[in-house]
């Protein structure tokens, strides 16, 4: 089976920001689903219907199996009787994976018996291992709530971003925090990570309008603490200029500690921690005494904030005791 021909589109674990999950639905008649409607097995070609499509429904549970694996055949009654006690909450569909292995395998499930649980069409938890019953009933309970699997579909769309991060796309983290905030307004990890993004995009004003909507119970989180302190120190380092002309000014004029000690705070803010290191040891070099010893007062802060085993706070307190020490 082909990338394009996934059934279950973007994979396991893929955001869901938007997404919306429908419980309990029940038969057409009202009556309670018969123990045939509940379990079944399927294909291949039939996993598209029994699973992608029913799972907009209610959750439907996918048992990967095998006939010669041991620990499948303790899991299978208990699931099957889990199932069938959560009264059609949920559905469970078991699936060969000798005679059915291309599903298993875009799921990038090594080791049976697996169970994942599907709902509106995406992959949404699972486990693997034969469980007591009292942890599948868990399981079922917590996919089966309208909240617990909205929370599961919340914590998944905020790992994707936190991941898009991570790649450097922060636009598209945006995209997921703010998907979120649609379905949960006051999500503080939401409000933080999104404001962050904004921070990265160069949006003070819409980063500070984010972080007022955190409810006031919420301000010490610390998510929101270390966006406010972004935009403190990037509100600080557009006071101080531009760092293209500091540079230059710096070029022409190597004693313009001024110019420096400022290119060297935006550095920092940059994240360019070696260069801003390297801008404050120049100044100590040339002129101990600048401002009340104010170089070397400053990098001492850099390695507070940046902490001990920071890479550059290793260097440059090499640099530093060379520069003190020689």
């Amino acid at each position: 089976m082909s990338k394009t021909d996934n059934p279950f589109g973007s994979g396991y674990g893929a955001a869901a920001g938007a997404q919306t999950v429908s419980y309990g639905t029940p038969s057409p008649n009202g009556a309670a689903p018969s123990a045939s409607d509940l379990i079944k097995e399927t294909t291949t070609a039939a996993f598209s219907k029994d699973v992608i499509a029913e799972s907009k429904n209610q959750p439907v549970l996918v048992d990967f199996w095998a006939p010669w694996c041991g620990p499948c055949k303790q899991l299978t009654p208990v699931l099957e009787k889990a199932v069938r006690a959560a009264g059609g909450r949920v559905k469970l569909v078991k699936m060969n994976i000798d005679d059915h292995p291309a599903i298993a395998g875009q799921l990038g499930i090594q080791s049976i018996p697996a169970v994942i649980a599907f709902a509106d069409g995406k992959p949404l938890d699972g486990f693997m291992g034969a469980l007591p019953e009292s942890k599948v009933t868990e399981f079922i309970d917590r996919i089966a709530s309208p909240d617990g699997g909205r929370d599961a579909a919340i914590q998944s769309a905020l790992d994707a971003a936190a991941h898009a991060v991570e790649a450097g796309d922060v636009e598209q983290a945006a995209q997921v925090y703010s998907a979120v905030l649609g379905e949960v307004p006051d999500h503080v990890a939401a409000l933080a990570g999104l404001a962050n993004c904004l921070i990265e995009l160069g949006d003070l004003e819409k980063a500070k309008a984010t972080l007022e909507q955190v409810p006031a119970v919420n301000k010490d989180d610390a998510g929101v603490r270390a966006a406010e302190a972004k935009i403190a120190l990037a509100e600080q380092v557009a006071k101080l200029g531009d760092p293209v002309a500091l540079e230059a000014r710096v070029q022409e004029n190597p004693k313009d500690y001024r110019a420096r000690f400022d290119l060297a705070m935006i550095l920092n803010a940059k994240g360019q921690r070696h260069e801003a290191a390297d801008q404050l040891l120049a100044i100590m070099k040339a002129d101990r005494a600048w401002n009340d010893d104010g170089a070397r007062k400053q990098l001492l802060q850099f390695f507070d904030a940046w902490g001990a085993a920071d890479e550059a706070s290793v260097t440059a307190r090499r640099k530093l005791s060379s520069l003190l020490f020689s």
